[in-house]
């Protein structure tokens, strides 16, 4: 699988710089919200009209972004 940075692009003038799948318009939230609703890999693939790959690189990109969080604990 090629790595999520040669899959996933954001550009301004699609989907209002969301991150896509490159060549489309499938927003990479719109593709990990169906795995995390119960779709297998494979069947939000076939639902997009993506494939596997891009799927998983969708998650890659997902997974990066929730890893580069930093929380902070508020007293309360």
């Amino acid at each position: 699988m090629a790595s999520w940075s040669e899959t996933i692009v954001i550009d301004p003038e699609i989907q209002g710089g969301a991150p896509v799948v490159r060549g489309t318009r499938v927003p990479v939230s719109v593709l990990v919200e169906a795995v995390a609703a119960g779709d297998t890999v494979d069947e939000a693939a076939s639902a997009y009209r993506v494939t596997v790959d891009q799927v998983r690189a969708a998650l890659g990109y997902a997974a990066e972004l929730v890893r580069g969080e930093r929380t902070i604990a508020l007293p309360r």
